[in-house]
């Protein structure tokens, strides 16, 4: 097993996703740059629950733009004196405005549509030599088809617009500054286009980061889905092997009372005979059982009694070995325990020392206490930490992240029997703890032994 104690901070009900970039993190703490990200994030929001809100804005916007030149009649734009607006009707003026203005309402539903319908008006009335400050909804249009539209129409459209304008201003529109327009309408064209390509590229990176810690997060809890199946078919082969071990024992005495029993005459003997074969045909029933347990282990045959409490102590010999300080303290009658609760324990604590080993590494401490009461079993691993200057054999990570096989194998035996486990720092001091609660009811171990089924 690979146990991960940093499970724990998992075990506290945080988030599945990974841990935030320390960047974004000093960003939301700005003053400014937070609520910043706080605004954009209602503005998407409102958009997202009323989108026709953000269009009808941006029609409003453009339209008091233009308003004081439907209003004015005065030739002077931006570059000098343009045009021969006034050989023209207000009326007319107004139909172009409303023409440039009214399709900027569908700019994000059809960008190429409403784009070229304003490219075409704005030509209408270039070659009509009018000039108006509605013609900005042109850049709102180039910008949208940039953020939303094809990209393959976008050259298009705006090879389109910088042609359009190199013709109005020097030859279908009458403009004072002609250079000074030009450079100016080609420099807002440009900057249409890269704000909306900039956005454009910044949300297909959110929707990446997004779609990568969603996959993240589905390969995570695919990894601990198949660590408890893992556990949980490891602990139903033990189990089995537990269950029969004691009815090879059962059919053993059955068969020896149904033999005594006809020996003396006695009417017992044929019960006792249909109980030995009872046991035997449940034990068949269970080898089919554990070949199935077993079919990634074909070459593992594990012949040995399962360990129990009584094989506490060859474990810690072993851990003292590899330079672990281990106290260990009992307290009640845990040999009374079955067989089955016995595995359990040793599981827990084989798992928590592994742990020890694998976060503090040689020259740290850890006691072990299991202690049975009345309906009660407390198994309880602490530890002081990585010693100052020690080398721990685990790789280097912070101890926050998915749970390994470990942590998963002693929640998976702990359920098994109602229990309750606590995994976490100390609360004073250095190191971790492993806690783990059992409600199993006291029953003497029977001591005939026998090999684990094959």
């Amino acid at each position: 097993m690979t146990p991960e104690r940093s499970a724990a901070a998992a075990d506290s009900g945080q988030g599945a996703a990974g841990a935030p970039s320390p960047g974004l993190d000093a960003a939301w703490s700005h003053p400014v740059l937070g609520r910043l990200l706080r605004g954009q994030g209602r503005h998407q929001r409102l958009d997202r629950r009323y989108p026709w809100l953000l269009d009808t804005s941006v029609v409003l916007v453009v339209f008091l733009v233009s308003l004081p030149d439907l209003l004015s009649d005065s030739s002077n734009g931006p570059f000098g004196e343009t045009g021969n607006r006034g050989q023209l009707s207000t009326a007319v003026l107004v139909v172009f405005a409303a023409a440039l203005i009214v399709p900027l309402w569908w700019r994000r539903r059809s960008p190429t549509v409403a784009f070229f319908v304003i490219l075409l008006v704005s030509f209408v009335q270039w070659s009509l030599g009018v000039w108006q400050q509605a013609g900005i909804s042109a850049l709102v249009a180039l910008y949208s088809l940039a953020l939303h539209g094809s990209l393959r129409v976008l050259g298009w459209a705006a090879a389109l617009t910088f042609v359009g304008l190199a013709l109005s201003v020097c030859f279908l529109v009458h403009v004072e500054h002609p250079l000074l327009g030009l450079f100016f309408l080609v420099g807002t064209t440009t900057a249409a286009i890269a704000v909306g390509l900039t956005l454009r590229i910044r949300r297909m990176y959110l929707a990446a980061l997004e779609d990568r810690a969603r996959r993240l997060e589905i390969e995570r809890d695919q990894r601990v889905q198949l660590t408890a199946a893992a556990e949980r078919a490891r602990v139903a082969r033990e189990m089995h092997d537990i269950v029969g071990h004691n009815l090879s024992v059962m059919v053993s005495v059955a068969d020896g009372a149904a033999t005594l029993a006809a020996n003396r005459r006695e009417q017992s003997a044929e019960a006792l005979r249909i109980l030995g074969d009872t046991g035997r045909q449940a034990m068949s029933e269970l080898r089919r059982v554990l070949g199935v347990l077993r079919a990634e282990q074909d070459d593992e045959r594990l012949l040995n009694p399962q360990p129990g409490i009584r094989d506490l102590d060859h474990l810690l010999a072993r851990v003292r070995a590899a330079g672990l300080r281990v106290t260990y303290r009992s307290v009640g009658d845990v040999d009374a325990l079955g067989i089955g609760v016995q595995l359990t324990v040793y599981r827990i604590v084989q798992e928590a020392l592994t742990n020890t080993l694998r976060h503090a590494g040689a020259g740290s401490a850890a006691e072990v206490t299991v202690t049975t009461d009345v309906g009660r079993l407390r198994i309880r691993v602490t530890d002081i930490g990585a010693p100052p200057g020690a080398h721990v054999q685990a790789e280097p990570g912070p101890r926050t992240g998915d749970p390994g096989h470990g942590l998963v194998g002693i929640r998976q035996r702990a359920a098994m029997y109602g229990g309750d486990v606590t995994i976490g720092p100390r609360e004073a001091g250095l190191g971790w703890t492993v806690e783990v609660v059992l409600d199993v009811p006291s029953s003497t171990a029977p001591t005939v032994s026998g090999d684990r089924l094959p």
